[in-house]
């Protein structure tokens, strides 16, 4: 073979393209890496990339294998390409094998550049830039994820023989350049970097995630470049991504062209997630992004520079390691919240005194009708599986609805073939106008509309006054919530007091676990400054934490046998399913509040026959997202006590934990104050339910909770409620909703 001589340590997808490229060039190759099959399979067959169209091509190199199996390997020209967190242990491999002269070429992310130099000096460390898009699919095997920039520089500058040998070998197989500022390459890379790993945080293309979570993207982007300008780099463009664009002071108009360009170039790649998400996803392995950020934040550090929305990328993809399943673009919602600043809520009631006692005095009055319409709604049954109920239940609300507020400044239905539909109300807001230092974002009222009470309960179990008490299938949870949500904005309206814009969102599948809902309630969420839901109270309590849910199947299989003829033979499933439950159970910590409930176990086909499959069904229940990722590590360690057998687990978390941050603590004061004028104590409470105001707690949106009906008996036959709950209940809405109206 002719040409020059190259070692590429690191056979990954940058490494592996680069190998392609220069023995596709008449170089003579050597490949290193950790993975044994992979360098076997280079060896025997070739290293092979496979194209867009799905064509193949195959290089064939000098030599591959383990760093083990190449331990006499003289190395002269090396190109690194491990992981950003692996350097230091190629590293200590490379060095006592590099000749005099030779040099190493860093084609890794990060900034890795001072921990080769600690090792071979600065004269034999060349940087350079990559941004290749491939993939990893088979041993042996890199798919081609489009061509991408190449730029190789020097500390003897872009004119160093080396340099311009490298880049001429590399030239030939795809684009490369040399440059004198391959550091301005590198923190540009370092912003782009940033808007992938952001993407790597749910699982959908990340064109798609970044246009629709710009603010989020900009503002990584724009962290990374504050620490570039103060330390003085120029920074440089590549590919589709023109940096100066997301810089601080770029015009915004530019950074929109900017990013519509970029987000339009990558959908014409090949590969539509990043690098990252398929470590997380689809390898199961740390990223590297832990490493090669931490560069960023020393340099921020030193320079003086926040860079919050990039730490949560990070810390979420820490997350994500240890439960992968956790992807969400909810995760994208609660960075945009972040990136556009802090919540603005109001500190003290709008309303005062003798206001918020007229509010009452004035739904007192009108209690007979908001009894008329509780009763109204009861009576159309609405069970979370029956959508054709549903979807009379919805239509009844739209109705009554328009006669109670008028008609809305927007409405969209967002159907759901396999649930209820989803109705969303835009109402601007009344009255006097708010201050100038006020938040024109709207206040996000949730309620849904489904129970959990068949059809044909009302027949039996008719909705009934008794005194004060209210009875009735749903009244509690949660038909009376919506009715006082509606009496509070008609009260401030009869009254000409002022009220912020609200959006109100209905869903009919909370009871279910919001599974077709959920992600409409953030994306509307994401709009709004802050949430108020009217689930039922705790006991009179409104509800500033809730426990996260996880609902997980466990299945094991064993192998069958004549339990009489031949007892050796088998591997209990059911057996084996009682070792596990056993390890399930000692998950829990009552005193961190987690729960592991396996509430459903079925196994075996007779008794005489060993149980070749057993299934248990898993609710958890965790009050931190320590205790989720706790509980999600050991869920993935199990192994079968009978090695015969095995087990598997699956399913995930239905909702996040909504945690008492100061948000949720300032809107619980400002509810308590609203509720002295009525002569309410108002008490808090941690409940172990969830609701959707989980889905929202966890985007990033403050949320005041449990705001419905007093009373008691949720999913019970001694489900109730009161009148004069319902009439204190909406006045305390009335109060909270109005003092949003101020700025904060």
């Amino acid at each position: 073979m002719t040409g020059d001589a190259y070692t590429v340590v690191g056979g990954g997808a940058i490494g592996g393209t680069l190998a392609y490229r220069l023995a596709r060039a008449g170089h003579s190759v050597t490949v290193v890496d950790a993975d044994a099959a992979h360098t076997a399979a280079m060896r025997t067959h070739g290293l092979t990339v496979t194209r867009p169209d799905g064509t193949t091509e195959t290089a064939h190199l000098a030599a591959a294998g383990t760093p083990e199996e190449l331990a006499e390997l003289p190395l002269d020209q090396v190109l690194l390409a491990v992981k950003a967190q692996a350097t230091e242990e190629a590293m200590a491999w490379i060095a006592p094998r590099l000749s005099a002269d030779g040099y190493v070429v860093s084609l890794q992310n990060g900034f890795n550049e001072e921990d080769i130099a600690r090792h071979v000096g600065a004269g034999r460390t060349v940087p350079a830039f990559v941004n290749i898009f491939a993939d990893v699919v088979d041993p042996g095997v890199i798919r081609d994820g489009g061509a991408g920039a190449l730029v190789v520089g020097s500390p003897q500058g872009a004119d160093d023989a080396r340099v311009l040998r490298l880049v001429d070998a590399l030239r030939g197989q795809g684009p490369a350049e040399a440059s004198g500022n391959v550091e301005g390459f590198l923190w540009a890379k370092a912003g782009f970097g940033a808007m992938l790993a952001a993407s790597a945080l749910a699982d959908a293309p990340m064109a798609d995630l970044l246009d629709r979570h710009r603010t989020a993207a900009h503002a990584v982007a724009r962290e990374v470049f504050d620490v570039a300008d103060r330390l003085g780099v120029r920074l440089e463009s590549f590919d589709a991504f023109e940096a100066p664009a997301f810089r601080r002071d770029a015009a915004p108009e530019v950074r929109e062209g900017a990013t519509d360009r970029l987000v339009a170039w990558l959908r014409t790649m090949p590969k539509d997630r990043s690098g990252i998400w398929r470590d997380l996803a689809v390898r199961r392995r740390p990223v590297e992004v832990t490493t090669h950020y931490a560069t960023v934040f020393t340099r921020a550090e030193e320079v003086g520079v926040e860079t919050p929305v990039l730490r949560a990328v990070v810390e979420g993809l820490r997350k994500l390691e240890s439960d992968p399943s956790l992807m969400s673009e909810q995760h994208l919602d609660v960075l945009d919240r972040l990136a556009t600043g802090p919540s603005r809520l109001p500190a003290a009631p709008l309303l005062d005194d003798a206001q918020a006692r007229s509010v009452h005095g004035w739904l007192d009055a009108h209690r007979e009708e908001l009894l008329a319409d509780l009763a109204a709604y009861t009576r159309i049954e609405s069970p979370s599986d029956d959508t054709e109920a549903l979807a009379a239940c919805l239509a009844w609300l739209r109705e009554w609805l328009d006669a109670s507020l008028g008609e809305p400044a927007e409405e969209e239905l967002l159907e759901r073939p396999d649930a209820g539909d989803i109705l969303v109300r835009r109402y601007p807001a009344r009255g006097p106008a708010a201050s100038e230092d006020g938040d024109p974002r709207p206040v996000l009222l949730l309620c849904h509309y489904d129970t959990v009470w068949p059809l044909g309960t009302l027949a039996e179990w008719p909705f009934a006054l008794e005194g004060d008490r209210i009875s009735g299938p749903g009244v509690f949870d949660m038909k009376a919530g919506l009715v006082q949500a509606v009496w509070a904005l008609r009260a401030l309206d009869a009254l000409e007091l002022p009220r912020p814009a609200v959006t109100l969102v209905l869903n009919g599948d909370e009871e279910t676990g919001s599974l077709h809902s959920s992600e409409a309630l953030v994306a509307e969420a994401a709009h709004a400054r802050a949430a108020l839901v009217f689930e039922a109270s705790a006991d009179g309590a409104v509800k500033t934490s809730r426990k996260g849910v996880g609902l997980f199947t466990l299945r094991v299989t064993g192998r069958e046998a004549h339990a009489g003829l031949d007892p050796t033979a088998g591997a209990s499933a059911v057996v084996e399913a009682a070792h596990q439950i056993i390890r399930l159970g000692e998950l829990g910590d009552t005193a961190a509040g987690t729960s592991v409930n396996v509430g459903v176990v079925h196994g075996g086909t007779r008794s005489n026959v060993t149980a070749g499959a057993a299934e248990a069904h898993l609710d958890v229940r965790v009050a931190s997202v320590d205790e989720q990722r706790r509980v999600a590590a050991g869920l993935a360690a199990l192994r079968p006590a009978d090695s015969r057998t095995s087990v598997d687990v699956t399913g995930g978390w239905n909702r996040p934990v909504f945690a008492r941050t100061p948000d949720v603590e300032r809107l619980y004061e400002l509810a308590r104050q609203c509720a002295a004028p009525l002569g309410v104590e108002l008490r808090e409470a941690a409940v172990g339910g969830a609701s959707d105001g989980n889905f929202v707690q966890a985007a990033g949106v403050p949320v005041l909770d449990g705001l419905g009906a007093l009373g008691s008996g949720a999913h019970a036959r001694n489900e109730h409620t009161t009148l004069s709950g319902m009439v204190e209940r909406s006045a305390l809405a009335a109060g909270v909703l109005a003092a949003f109206v101020q700025g904060a």
